[in-house]
């Protein structure tokens, strides 16, 4: 069974850093794309940032020049860096990849969510 498992959440001040990591766990034989998301309260989930096996980047435009995607390939494990955060990234970040089980086809993986809120 192939699960992400993410870390990193928190409570930091306006102007603060936080980093979140995920690392895809369990019968894993390859992992594609990875990317986060995050959902406000009352609002749709949205694209935060993503990255591919050959480290191409793409950022929400409300992230530019802010946060940092990165992976470890050797490690199964994507990171977001958050730097100069505002209130308006409050929300509940997930991880997201297209994995390749030991034994069974390319699919979707989702993780549970941390929680990141941006108060002073």
């Amino acid at each position: 069974q192939v699960q992400l498992v993410e870390s990193g959440g928190g409570l930091v001040q306006p102007g603060g850093s936080l980093r979140l990591s995920c690392e895809a766990i369990g019968s894993v034989f390859s992992v594609n794309a990875m990317g986060w998301y995050r959902q406000a309260p009352g609002k749709q989930r949205e694209l935060v940032a993503t990255i591919n096996s050959i480290h191409s980047t793409n950022y929400a435009d409300s992230v530019k020049g802010r946060f940092t995607i990165s992976r470890d390939n050797a490690k199964n494990t994507v990171y977001l860096q958050m730097d100069s955060l505002k209130p308006e990234d409050t929300a509940v970040y997930y991880c997201r990849a297209g994995i390749w089980p030991v034994d069974g086809p390319l699919d979707d993986y989702w993780g549970q969510g941390t929680q990141v809120t941006v108060s002073s």
